[in-house]
């Protein structure tokens, strides 16, 4: 597996023994942290792939080295993650390949028993507010077409990014300023360092401490698009 939420996935569908490998950012469940790590979207290590000898290798649709391990025979499973549509789908997906084909429904059935106990928590003085959630500090952004959109949505929650600009679009820092979101979500990391941006401190989310920011393995947990997307949503 050479995708964190496809790691997750597989093991959700009580497939973890099958794995003989993934890439360096699977850590979940912890029983994966011990297994050989193969690079990641752009630098998988085809060899040691194949020294694995695995029947399959299941990654992303924006993984690199789809054609070149079918080149050296290597069968692969390519899957997308964007959407909550699509993790309902790979679940079906990875359920038909282990022979299991019903096994993701009771996955996809907790993740929807999360997402509604997580709208029962948000308090109706925050429904409909504007969301800014930056998973990257290049800045990239979580847009409403995104899992972690749709996610926010189901929140009852709106994303201060256009949605014509599409799942993850890369913003300039001045347009994300001029948004003017009402709550801004990121790591914390990144969240600490929005006050040394060029002009950011002009966004009234940040002058009022109208944000979020999440430690390490939560803010992973949250841009996963697997089965904790109900613990995410918790977690929101």
């Amino acid at each position: 597996s050479l995708l964190p939420s496809l790691t997750e996935s597989l093991c959700a569908l009580s497939a973890c023994n099958l794995l003989v490998g993934t890439d360096r950012f699977s850590n979940s469940p912890p029983s994966v942290v011990a297994l050989p790590k193969l690079g990641g979207l752009e630098d998988a290590q085809i060899e040691r792939i194949v020294g694995l000898r695995p029947d399959v290798v299941l990654l992303s649709t924006a993984a690199r080295v789809i054609d070149r391990l079918e080149a050296v025979g290597i069968k692969v499973l390519v899957l997308d993650s964007r959407t909550h549509a699509d993790v309902q789908r790979s679940l079906k997906t990875l359920g038909i390949m282990l022979g299991k084909p019903d096994a993701g429904e009771p996955v996809w059935a907790r993740i929807q028993r999360d997402l509604a106990a997580a709208a029962q928590r948000v308090p109706p003085a925050l429904r409909g507010k504007r969301i800014y959630f930056e998973t990257d500090a290049t800045p990239y952004a979580a847009g409403a077409s995104s899992f972690i959109g749709e996610t926010l949505q189901s929140l009852g929650m709106a994303n201060a990014v256009a949605v014509e600009l599409g799942p993850f679009p890369k913003l300039n820092p001045e347009h994300v300023v001029r948004m003017q979101p009402d709550i801004v979500m990121a790591s914390a990391a990144n969240l600490a360092d929005m006050p040394k941006r060029h002009g950011w401190m002009a966004m009234h989310a940040l002058k009022e401490n109208r944000s979020c920011g999440f430690g390490l393995a939560p803010f992973e947990l949250l841009v996963r698009p697997g089965p904790r997307m109900g613990e995410a949503a918790l977690i929101l």
